[in-house]
């Protein structure tokens, strides 16, 4: 079989992925960005290794050999499922690899938040404690997580596990769900304007939908407490970019960690770019879910995937 990986470089040039050379002959790339490109690319693969490039009609109806798309990731919105579907290309993701870095992440980014500790690491650095005559300082505010309430949008296996590291801080746990669909009950699920108005913390763990795309608006984010921080390790389209840089410095809400944004890399013409104050806004390139550990996990459950595709076994398929 011919196997394409498109995106090689998405999982880490430090990772290796020379074991797809067991399974078959291998063509790498280290990224793939436009539709020609993957056009060219594919047209005589049978097995597709993907992360964001476009699996669409466009670049997959002069592939006709194609059997298989392997996503490097959980998330599949890169791809059509109705178009592979009618092709019988059987797509795979793989599942929970990164559920541990990404809770991580979450309270990476809300306890920097929340401590200020942009402010105080600066603050010893820059000589200012050495010159001052007390031991302590705590010139800007920080607060306890214990006690507070801690909402979460999206109660999947990353939202289980931030709930139950929530929990063991303190926190009180509310979720909502934006399909309406959940079955979770270990913690109260509540309606949106309910989560908006009770959160201390709100981390957001959904996938990217039309139900969830701009969630987080203008109007969500100014039913939010002055003091809430929000986190977005999701999507970015999850949360309106514009009406959130309008919700910072006007002072709606005290701050957002977001490992996501609406056009990645960073644009320059996103107004969140002119938000400096690492107090307020705490931007990391879209890097929660990869420590070393969840870019090998990745690599090895596409592998498995490919493998029992290979023996005719169903594993993690998305479609058909």
């Amino acid at each position: 079989m011919n196997i394409v990986v498109l995106e090689r470089n998405s999982v880490g040039p430090d990772i290796p992925v020379n074991c797809f050379e067991k399974l078959g002959n291998v063509t790498y790339y280290r990224n793939t960005v436009t539709m020609e490109e993957v056009k060219e690319r594919v047209k005589d693969a049978d097995i597709i290794v993907a992360n964001k490039s476009p699996m669409c009609e466009e670049s997959l109806k002069d592939a006709t050999n194609v059997k298989m798309i392997c996503e490097f990731a959980t998330g599949y919105d890169n791809c059509d499922l109705a178009y592979c579907k009618s092709r019988g290309i059987r797509v795979t993701n793989v599942v929970d690899y990164c559920t541990a870095m990404v809770a991580q992440h979450t309270f990476t980014l809300a306890l920097a938040l929340s401590q200020k500790l942009f402010h105080y690491d600066n603050y010893v650095k820059s000589g200012a404690y050495s010159a001052q005559d007390r031991f302590s300082n705590f010139d800007m505010p920080f607060y306890e997580l214990d006690g507070k309430t801690w909402g979460i949008v999206g109660m999947g296996n990353i939202g289980k596990r931030v709930a139950k590291i929530a929990t063991a801080f303190g926190c009180k746990v509310i979720f909502h769900s934006v399909t309406g669909k959940s079955t979770c009950t270990d913690y109260p699920q509540v309606d949106k304007d309910t989560l908006l108005a009770e959160s201390d913390f709100l981390s957001l763990h959904c996938p990217l939908s039309d139900l969830s795309r701009n969630f987080i608006d203008k109007d969500a984010l100014q039913k939010m407490k002055s003091t809430a921080i929000l986190i977005n390790v999701a999507r970015g389209p999850v949360v309106n970019n514009a009406d959130l840089y309008e919700a910072l410095e006007t002072g709606w809400i005290a701050g957002a960690g977001l490992d996501v944004l609406e056009k990645e890399p960073l644009a320059l013409s996103n107004p969140l770019s002119k938000i400096k104050d690492s107090n307020k806004l705490i931007i990391t390139p879209h890097l929660a879910w990869g420590s070393v550990e969840a870019r090998t996990r990745c690599v090895e459950g596409v592998y498995e995937n490919i493998q029992a595709f290979q023996r005719g076994e169903d594993r993690n398929v998305v479609s058909p």
